[in-house]
């Protein structure tokens, strides 16, 4: 976990995807601090976070977020994720709905399709940990355009894939197969945005557009040029969306 910027400041809770660290928001902590005490938590099971034995559901990562907020005395903030990190949002914004301020969905949906392929890659991972699934994973999370431009930012991303702990990354993928927050949609009551990357092979901009529909006056915005990890391969359209989305909440 990270804790950046001033502390009289609105607090901004940023949640990760699967199989990354906090350093998959380094573009948004730079620049986000500037307004915002800044949040920055690991999964259970990734980074510096903890590693039980799975499996895991939403609602549980939910939970271990809201009880790191408990420890550092915050009561209420503004939530941004990506993909896994966006599901986790929408089970805060359901579970403890006077603890979110606002709301940024990145790259998520409000379910990741059919439950069994995350069971096989769970299953991969317990066999031959996260390096089996590491090249395959990656090569969604950016554009070819972009690798071949940063070949560098995707052999860090991959390693940073490959990195984690067997078990955190298959009791993650085991939580985002039981996921499905369809039916409560429009039980989540914070002012959302729900940004969608334009070729993201893994939640397209079709499930965004899902959780703008059922999310109670939200906003989508779909980033061009742009795959799963939108808000590294275009920070400087995704952070100025988050930025203003986030103005005035407290």
């Amino acid at each position: 976990m990270t804790d950046e910027g001033p502390r009289d400041a609105p607090p901004l809770v940023l949640l990760c995807s699967l199989g990354s660290t906090v350093d998959m928001w380094a573009p948004q902590r730079r620049d986000l601090t500037v307004d915002h005490r800044v949040i920055t938590a690991d999964t259970r099971g990734h980074g510096a976070s903890p590693v039980p034995d799975g499996p895991y559901t939403v609602e549980e990562l939910a939970d271990d977020v809201l009880e790191t907020l408990d420890g550092l005395g915050v009561t209420r903030a503004a939530f941004a994720g990506v993909s896994l990190g966006g599901a986790i949002s929408q089970a805060i914004a359901l579970r403890a709905p006077d603890r979110v301020a606002a709301l940024a969905l990145v790259c998520t949906s409000a379910r990741f399709g059919d439950p069994e392929p995350w069971q096989d890659r769970a299953a991969t991972v317990r066999a031959g940990g996260a390096e089996a699934i590491a090249d395959a994973v990656v090569a969604r999370w950016f554009t070819e355009d972009y690798v071949q431009g940063a070949p560098a930012v995707r052999d860090a991303m991959r390693d940073m894939i490959a990195a984690t702990p067997a078990e955190g990354y298959a009791a993650c993928c085991d939580a985002i197969a039981g996921w499905d927050s369809r039916a409560r949609l429009g039980d989540i009551a914070a002012p959302t945005l729900v940004i969608s990357g334009e070729h993201d092979p893994a939640t397209p901009p079709e499930h965004g557009q899902v959780l703008a529909d059922g999310i109670p006056g939200a906003r989508f915005e779909v980033v061009a040029d742009a795959a799963h990890l939108a808000s590294y391969q275009r920070p400087e359209i995704v952070t100025p969306l988050l930025a203003e989305h986030l103005e005035g909440s407290v």
